[in-house]
């Protein structure tokens, strides 16, 4: 038995070690090439773009781990059955069940680091990847600001012009800005100002210190006249699910106490990472019990719908419970009852249809349980 255990073991490491070096290398490729445009247009410094590939990496982990033990688990018993080995284990006894058990223990271990990333590591990088957003805007904005010239903000509706920086290139120094609503002109001068991000709301804005407000229309005599010792103008209101108003960047301790469905619906989501690789792994054993087992490519095309199907399905769900629309104690378990129903139906099926099948040769599972 312990040999047989070993020899799963390493046929499905020997798998596993492929599929997440293959999908390391398509997440960042294309996380690359968005943070590369996002540079080249002057939205974030050429400096933080592998910063925010390695975070991001990091962020995607509990979406990604689960996959890549399904597919490792269903491509190794798949080469197994297509060599006819399952058969022979199950003549020398290790029959389903065992197999089962032999992969859950190999998923717990799997199961634990998933943990890890959902529960810590995840929520720790996009919380960085928050933070550096924002300083990325700010230097992005303040960078291209040069002292005695006009520029146009990031919105396109205003200009503004400085006098001078201060020391760290954050704050700018007897500033003159101009914004434009509804053909309605607002100009501001202040001793000084600060590019600036709420962190509740996430929303962009230029805050102002000592200085006055001019408000009205081109060409009319109306002008309101306002003295201010500090003043805030909204410049970006924030339009990104992730960032410092995201619930997904709130530690898992906090959201243990959470009693609103979006923080609740994060709570489930982390939790979710945990319980698919355990059930996805099973999944993987009993897809194999199939004739398509013995075709890879076929069993790989299957496994990727079932895993889109079952992510999408949570992702719904998720969706809903932060609306309020599907009550907490529902949430994201009903996803995983259906993914264990299914898994009992696959289990027990070929069972069935053999005892139907009285005196009948057909044989679906080439390991018995």
């Amino acid at each position: 038995m312990l040999i047989i255990r070993r020899y799963i073991y390493q046929e499905i490491l020997h798998r596993l070690l492929w599929i997440a070096v293959f999908l390391f290398l398509i997440v960042m490729t294309n996380k690359l090439v968005d943070y590369l445009a996002e540079a080249a247009s002057g939205k974030i410094p050429g400096t933080f773009v592998f910063k925010f590939l390695w975070l991001k990496m990091l962020a995607v982990q509990p979406e990604v781990l689960p996959l890549v033990l399904f597919l490792a688990v269903t491509l190794a018993f798949s080469r197994l059955n297509q060599d006819n080995e399952l058969a022979v284990m199950a003549t020398a006894g290790i029959g389903k069940s065992a197999q089962l058990k032999l992969v859950g223990r190999f998923a717990l271990l799997f199961c634990v680091l998933a943990g890890i990333m959902a529960f810590a590591a995840a929520p720790w990088a996009k919380a960085q990847i928050a933070t550096l957003k924002v300083e990325a805007w700010q230097e992005a904005n303040v960078s291209g600001i040069v002292p005695g010239k006009f520029k146009e903000l990031s919105s396109g509706d205003s200009v503004v012009y400085v006098e001078d920086l201060s020391s760290d290139k954050r704050s700018m120094e007897n500033i003159f800005f101009q914004s434009w609503h509804d053909r309605n002109s607002s100009v501001l001068k202040a001793a000084s100002a600060r590019l600036e991000v709420d962190r509740n709301t996430g929303d962009r804005f230029i805050n102002f210190e000592n200085g006055s407000r001019y408000q009205g229309r081109p060409g009319m005599l109306d002008y309101k006249i306002t003295s201010y010792a500090r003043y805030g103008v909204l410049i970006e209101p924030n339009e990104e699910k992730s960032g410092l108003a995201s619930t997904e960047i709130i530690p898992t301790l906090t959201l243990l106490s959470a009693d609103r469905g979006a923080q609740m619906a994060e709570l489930q989501w982390r939790i979710s990472a945990v319980l698919a690789c355990m059930l996805l792994a099973l999944l993987g054993v009993l897809l194999n019990q199939y004739p398509f087992g013995q075709k890879p490519f076929t069993l790989m095309l299957l496994g990727i719908l079932v895993y889109f199907v079952y992510h999408n399905l949570l992702g719904i769900s998720r969706s809903l419970m932060e609306k309020d629309l599907v009550p907490s104690y529902l949430g994201l378990w009903w996803v995983h009852v259906l993914l264990l129903i299914v898994i009992a139906v696959i289990y027990y099926f070929p069972v069935l249809v053999t005892r139907r099948r009285d005196g009948g040769d057909t044989q679906y599972l080439p390991a018995r349980p």
